[in-house]
């Protein structure tokens, strides 16, 4: 299938636009100022989508989308169609933590591979504390391209581990070093960046987002409509905008009648999307301070977290770690075993609210809970090989 993407338009101004190519990684040069980098979107030939692209079967890999979706031109590695859960109480859950590395950051790096893949790019770099680094080294080495990933010396141990199985040249720079590097090496050596590499509010990569919206594709099709509200963990707000974006999209192409509330869950160790809004500004920059939620622990914010809250009537919370961490267990003791940032949604949830009565709710989760800090860093005594202890250890669960 072709692609239907016609052009870049910037977000500060959609009558802006650019060509498609190349990939406009800073931002727009035409509306950002000297104090906002501002990103850029996607536009599509919507009257060309093929009238059964939502009544095709169900398939892993983002190929099926490929009509609203920039070229795929790298290989895939079957992204996608990851499970609904429901819960108990009726709130449904997309476990993105069932993708190719275990993250959502799968659904962006196929598109933003493929661009750095068509137009020429000669290796992928990217900034991470974990998912998006793995996302990007996997889907660089399935494209035959050198990945340079860099990432924090307090990263899990496991993630310089998952990194360097794919080959990626991992690198641990101070913090106020790394965006100045990433722009180095794609000026003098010709990689293209997969993540932000401005120093005025987050851009990334225009593309990237993208691969984002497929979530609401599936998530409309699993529940037979648009739910009524989806809360999501939110760093930079790249996933929220997707999301957001794709719900638009089903809305003018005539599959659903309405567009779900969106509700950005951050950590209250940061919280610059919550900053942003409450103070009416397009980007706002916090102190961050300590919070098991490294995945989403941002400074400053994406103008698209923004745009995606205020478009879609929803709001942006913050939780404080001890309530992902309730979250994150309630999960655990239905089976869902994922990453305490991801986690947030729940708790935005849980702890907020609102309480819908007019249509399902769903979370999303974006990580397995191997990509936490904590994990794998415990230690458990033996269990002693007597019937009596056994006997105990499985009463004092329940079991006897």
């Amino acid at each position: 299938m072709t692609s239907l993407a016609l052009a870049q338009r910037s977000l500060a101004d959609p009558s802006v636009r650019h060509p498609l190519w190349p990939p406009l990684t800073r931002g727009c040069p035409v509306t950002s100022t000297d104090e906002i980098a501002y990103p850029l979107d996607i536009d599509y030939a919507y009257d060309d989508v093929p009238a059964d692209l939502f009544t095709r079967p169900a398939a892993h890999g983002l190929d099926r989308w490929a009509p609203l979706l920039p070229p795929l031109a790298a290989p895939g590695l079957g992204e996608g169609n990851t499970p609904m859960v429901e819960l108990p109480d009726g709130v449904w859950i997309k476990d993105e933590s069932r993708n190719p590395t275990w993250s959502h950051k799968d659904r962006l790096n196929r598109v933003a591979v493929s661009a750095a893949v068509a137009s020429g790019a000669r290796g992928i770099v990217v900034s991470s504390s974990g998912n998006h680094g793995a996302a990007a080294a996997a889907y660089a080495a399935r494209a035959g391209l050198p990945c340079a990933v860099f990432t924090s010396p307090d990263a899990p141990p496991a993630v310089a581990s998952h990194l360097r199985a794919y080959g990626a040249t991992v690198l641990t720079v101070p913090y106020a070093s790394v965006r100045p590097l990433m722009r180095r090496i794609v000026d003098e050596l010709g990689f293209q960046s997969v993540s932000s590499v401005t120093d005025r509010g987050h851009t990334g990569h225009p593309f990237g987002p993208e691969g984002y919206k497929t979530l609401a594709y599936e998530i409309a099709l699993d529940l037979g409509r648009a739910p009524t509200a989806v809360h999501l963990p939110t760093g930079y707000g790249e996933l929220l905008f997707g999301v957001a974006k794709g719900f638009q999209e089903l809305v003018r192409l005539g599959v659903t009648d309405s567009v779900p509330r969106m509700y950005a869950t951050e950590p209250a160790a940061a919280g610059a999307l919550t900053e942003a809004l409450r103070t009416g500004t397009p980007v706002a920059r916090v102190p961050v301070g300590p919070t098991t939620a490294y995945a989403i622990d941002c400074e400053f914010n994406s103008y698209r977290g923004v745009l995606a809250v205020r478009d879609t009537g929803g709001a942006a919370r913050t939780v404080t770690d001890g309530q992902m961490t309730v979250a994150r267990e309630e999960l655990a003791m239905l089976g869902l075993w994922c990453e305490t940032s991801s986690a947030a949604g729940l708790a935005g949830l849980r702890a907020h609210g609102p309480s819908e009565n007019d249509g399902p709710v769903v979370c999303v989760v974006t990580s397995s809970g191997y990509k936490d800090i904590a994990t794998a860093r415990e230690t458990y005594a033996p269990t002693a090989p007597e019937w009596a202890s056994i006997k105990a250890a499985l009463t004092s669960v329940g079991a006897g």
